[in-house]
């Protein structure tokens, strides 16, 4: 998915050991940020997405093409 595309509050899925996990999106990393100890390594060039899952939430980072649109 174009990163442009997605919005803070947009719901989202991606997909987890444990199966399909459902969330929202908080807003878009264009710098290194720390997320419960993990880095994420995001840039201008290379953003990830902040996301908040529906079931525990919990946040985490994920790039754009590993996440989808509901």
């Amino acid at each position: 998915m174009a990163d442009g595309t997605l919005q803070p509050g947009d719901e989202v899925s991606w997909n987890t050991p444990q199966g399909e996990t459902k969330g929202r999106v908080k807003k878009k990393l264009t710098s290194p940020t720390k997320i419960k100890g993990h880095r994420a390594a995001a840039t201008t060039d290379d953003p990830q997405f902040l996301v908040e899952s529906d079931a525990s939430g919990n946040e985490a980072a994920h790039k754009p093409e590993s996440i989808r649109r509901r």
